[in-house]
């Protein structure tokens, strides 16, 4: 390694830590004012995350293990999880006929009516926590940052 890759390398990793503690400082900030709101009195915060990622999904249905790759939760908890939406009358599960030990989810016309009614409520109230916090260029910037450190990971 040149000399002056080794000097850079530290201060590489510095600017990489920074940034990582203000992303991740500033998601906490977020998402404790998030759990906090009157919408996820009805569902919690990963409950409403699952449904809606199932609304998201090529239509509308997902492997448990497949939509597991979106959420940030233990197989076992969204298994758990999904049961007891299923009870709720907002999930339902049915046997994947190309693998019969894997589950194929979808949201039943209840669980996309309160996806709806608590996404159209959190839209507003997100808004009113964050958007006048940066401006649409810096929104802008913000996403494809974002996107871009995702895609790189993935």
């Amino acid at each position: 390694m040149p000399h002056t890759e080794q000097a850079q390398a530290p201060a590489a990793a510095k600017n990489t830590i920074e940034a990582w503690e203000a992303l991740f400082r500033a998601q906490v900030s977020v998402m404790r004012h998030l759990t906090a709101m009157p919408e996820f009195n009805r569902l919690s915060l990963r409950e409403y995350d699952v449904l809606f990622n199932l609304r998201n999904c090529p239509d509308g249905k997902s492997r448990l293990v497949d939509l597991n790759k979106h959420l940030l939760i233990s197989q076992p908890s969204l298994s758990r999880m999904v049961a007891r939406l299923e009870e709720r009358g907002l999930v339902s599960r049915i046997t994947d006929p190309s693998d019969q030990r894997a589950m194929i989810l979808s949201l039943t016309d209840k669980g996309l009516g309160v996806q709806r009614d608590i996404g159209r409520e959190h839209v507003r109230h997100l808004h009113a926590l964050l958007g006048t916090a940066l401006t649409e260029e810096e929104f802008d910037q913000l996403q494809f940052l974002c996107s871009k450190l995702r895609a790189a990971i993935d």
